[in-house]
């Protein structure tokens, strides 16, 4: 079921998104040589506490999962594509870190994911993250009124698959109101003029993911969660919460 938002709706998931950008933007601010995981997810949970929201993250636990998600963040470095688990794994120099963070304020939601390097940055890692960003750019555009679900997914895969990386299948965004995973689907590749009509109203979280090798494989770590690229290559996640309206599309996850 996809549910469309009143304008009184949307402006409240533009509060919960506000929150969620300004836990990326402290997170990424933290993330240092030296630092820890799990010390980035202590610093998102002081966000959202001071901003009265709790976390979608937090206990999460979908059919596939072995055991509920255990933090406000999930924490992707280098070859983790989604989904990683904060950890006691302290940050090195060159790291590539993918963070997503959710948050819930006054019973909406809001989304979105980040991709950076700490300390000092592989030439190659910029170029993955900044692709990841100009798809993410590219579906966001295309999300407009009139527009269909395979339009947003064509530009995305559009620009990821002309930069030579892969897509993990069967992995991409989807809906987001009253809980973090709504109706529709929204995939990373797909053709265009197909699938559901865009409509005033409609939110989705809206997120590449690439993979540096080119290829599409990949597979689940130990702990059930974390998504890593088969070949070791690195990825980048780029993530925002955005509303169709007749105006343009409306970014909810920016400070």
């Amino acid at each position: 079921m996809v549910e469309i938002k009143t304008d009184t709706s949307v402006n409240a998931m533009r509060e919960a998104g506000r929150v969620v950008a300004e836990a990326l933007t402290a997170v990424r601010e933290a993330a240092r040589v030296g630092v820890r995981l799990r010390e980035l997810d202590e610093v998102a949970r002081a966000v959202l506490r001071e901003a009265g929201a709790s976390s979608p993250f937090l206990g999460y636990r979908p059919s596939w999962a072995p055991t509920p998600f255990p933090a406000v963040v999930c924490t992707s470095v280098n070859d983790a594509i989604v989904h990683g688990v904060p950890t006691d794994y302290r940050l090195g120099d060159g790291d590539l870190v993918s963070v997503d963070c959710g948050a819930t304020l006054d019973g909406w939601v809001g989304d979105a994911a980040v991709t950076f390097s700490v300390g000092t940055p592989r030439p190659d890692d910029v170029h993955l993250a900044d692709t990841a960003r100009a798809a993410l750019d590219a579906g966001i555009a295309a999300a407009v009124p009139g527009n269909r679900i395979g339009d947003i997914a064509h530009a995305i895969g559009r620009v990821c698959r002309s930069a030579g990386y892969g897509i993990p299948q069967g992995f991409g965004g989807h809906g987001v109101g009253r809980s973090m995973h709504e109706g529709p689907d929204v995939p990373n590749e797909g053709r265009a003029g197909r699938g559901l009509v865009l409509r005033h109203g409609m939110v989705l979280a809206i997120e590449p993911m690439l993979i540096g090798g080119g290829r599409d494989a990949f597979y689940a770590d130990a702990d059930g969660w974390t998504l890593r690229t088969c070949d070791g290559s690195r990825a980048a996640h780029a993530e925002h919460t955005v509303a169709i309206t007749d105006a343009g599309p409306r970014l909810l996850t920016v400070v």
